[in-house]
This record gives structure tokens, sequence and C-alpha cells, in this order.
């Protein structure tokens, strides 16, 4: 190689070193499925958005109630909100790992977008969220200065049933893994309010939950610009990144280095590398649609190779999400059905056994 060519080659590593560096900076909502869009299947509960847990039961709507008539029905943004309910002696938290620990002496910016349901007979005085290192188990882990918390000024949160924006700046005293979102007062029948002083009896209040994030707060940094002079030949990479910037809808790319035990579905640490490039590159692309497929060779029963390259396909769908991964996804197994390979050998056999991402929306 000549020192021209090892010149260009050099600006071409340094080159993508600084992009790693700033793809790395890219500014993501550090709290997963934050819309709640993606989900393992339709149920009623929030479990099924994973990774999110609840405390007593939160309810999980994937479309709009028919008997909503207020003007903001349904979800703020897609189709999927969860739902909390309160009452004098009764109240409901959601809660959620976040795609990764909030660094100390680090200022982030969280908000959350929250409508009160149509038939609620009180209302909240306020309405928070909570950080902290192991999760949210009782009263005594509400620290104020490990919480968001709005205090309404008009004496409670009703906005005419339309959402509205709760929001706060965090400065984290680090290692906070944790995200808890509810009512933190001490008493929530004391922090609840009548809407109608009229009607006695039962009181609830209902509100609805939706587009939740996390960033760290917006710094200005000085960004070095990089020209690459002349023409290179790059060595090819057995990369997911190797995806061309005008891929199309219907394409698929296949993940070469996912790995998993024989017969079973958990994902292998080997497989991490990739799939963290394959975050990377969604992460950069927010408005993609995507779709895992999963992929078995044709030893064993139809219904065990279904079961298991659909089980593959979730654990990566599950994976990216876990990782901050916002885009609206899906996943899906095909067991034996469409092999790339023969299955006359352990080679093409290993060639069928294989995930991949489709896209569905660019």
């Amino acid at each position: 190689m000549n020192s021209k060519k090892i010149y260009l080659f050099g600006l071409f590593m340094f080159s993508l070193a600084l992009f790693a560096q700033q793809s790395s900076e890219i500014i993501k909502n550090i709290v997963p499925n934050g819309s709640f869009e993606n989900y393992r299947k339709k149920s009623g509960s929030i479990k099924q958005a994973i990774p999110w847990q609840q405390i007593a039961s939160v309810d999980f709507y994937q479309e709009p109630l028919s008997n909503d008539t207020s003007m903001q029905k349904g979800a703020r943004t897609g189709n999927c909100y969860a739902g909390l309910r309160f009452q004098k002696k009764y109240k409901e938290f959601l809660q959620v790992k976040l795609a990764e620990p909030l660094r100390r002496g680090t200022t982030y910016e969280f908000e959350m977008y929250v409508r009160l349901a149509f038939w609620s007979n009180a209302s909240l005085k306020s309405f928070g969220a909570l950080f902290t290192k192991l999760g949210y188990k009782s009263k005594l882990d509400v620290v104020k200065s490990a919480l968001i918390d709005s205090v309404s000024k008009k004496g409670s949160f009703i906005n005419g049933y339309q959402w509205f924006k709760i929001s706060g700046k965090y400065l984290a005293d680090g290692g906070e893994k944790y995200l808890t979102i509810g009512n933190f007062s001490p008493n929530v029948k004391k922090d609840m309010i009548r809407m109608n002083v009229f009607k006695l009896g039962f009181k609830e209040a209902y509100y609805f939950v939706d587009d939740i994030s996390m960033v760290k707060a917006k710094e200005v940094e000085e960004k070095v610009k990089v020209e690459i002079v002349g023409s290179f030949v790059a060595e090819p990479q057995d990369s997911v990144l190797e995806v061309k910037n005008n891929i199309k809808v219907g394409e698929k790319v296949q993940l070469k280095n996912i790995f998993f035990e024989n017969d079973r579905y958990y994902i292998l640490p080997e497989s991490y590398s990739e799939l963290n490039k394959l975050a990377q590159y969604l992460l950069r692309n927010p408005h993609m649609e995507v779709q895992i497929n999963g992929h078995s060779d044709n030893v064993g029963s139809k219904s065990k190779n279904q079961k298991i390259s659909e089980q593959r396909a979730r654990e990566v769908f599950e994976y990216l999400i876990k990782k901050g991964v916002q885009n609206k996804m899906y996943f899906k197994g095909y067991g034996s059905s469409m092999p790339v390979a023969s299955n006359d050998n352990d080679i093409d056999r290993a060639k069928n056994r294989r995930v991949e991402f489709e896209i569905i929306k660019n």
C-alpha cells in the first residue's frame, strides 16, 4: 500500500471514529418503549408493552375506547397508551428499567403526557416521576431529590380531558436504573379532589399516560467537520451497518452474528455487538418501521420450528427495545418455510437458522 493510500485509509478510519463517537452521543430517549407502541400481543395488561412493569394492575390500550367522546380520544401519538387508576386507598404505578443507568452529575430532561379519563369523578393535585436504583417498593423509597413531581396550580389536573405535559429537569445522583410514574403523595385520599361536590360517595381519578421521554440536557458542543478527499475501497465487513442508505420498503437484511443455544431462544452474549450496531442504526433512523423475522432449519416438527423461530425473533425485538430503540417494530416467525439454502448438511442448515430485519416503512 503506497503512502497516498495509507493516508486516505487513515483519514477514513479517523472519520469513522469521529462518526462512532458522535453516533454514541445521539440524543436518544433512554425510556424504552416510551410511547408503548411495541408489544408482544394485544392485551389489556401493560406487561405486554415490554419492558414496562406494573405496580398493582395497570391498563394497556392499543386503540381509542369506543365510548370515549372527548376531543383527544385515544393515544396522544401512535395507537397505544397506558392507564392508571387512583382511589382513596388504592393507586397504581408504571415502572420501567431505563436503557442505561443515569450518570452522576448529569442533568436530564424528562417529559410525559397525561390526560384525565372521561369517566373520572375526581382528579389529582399531583402527578410525577421517581428515579431509583432498585425500583419503587414503598413510600419509603420516595425521596424529594429523586422526584419530578408536578403540582397543579389550579387545584387539580383536569385540563378539559385533553393531553397536557408534565416535565422537569433531573440532576442524577448516579446509578438510578428505574423510572416509576404515578402519584407519590403519602395520602392519595387527601390528594384527590371531587369534581362534583354535590355527588357524594365513591371517588376515582383515572389518567391516561403516553409519550414518556428522558434525554440528557442539551449542551453546546463544537463539532469537528472532516472532509474525505479521494476514494478508497473498503474491506467488506460482516456487519449490519453495511445496510445501504437507500434501502427500500420490503428489503430484508440478515443479521450475521446472532447466536442462540441449540434448540433454545435465549440470545448469547456473542450477539450483543451486532445487535448494538443495529440499535444504533435504528436510533439514527427513528421513523423507520421494521419487522424482525425468525427462521429455522427443517430438523424437528413444523410446530416446534415455528415456535422457536418466533421466540428468537421476539428476543431480538425485546433486546432492541431495552436498548432504547423507539422505532415501531414487529416480530414474526416463519419456521422452516423460507430456506435460503438446502437442509441437506450442517453448513446449509446453519444458514437457514437466521434472524433478519425487514423494512416495513422508510
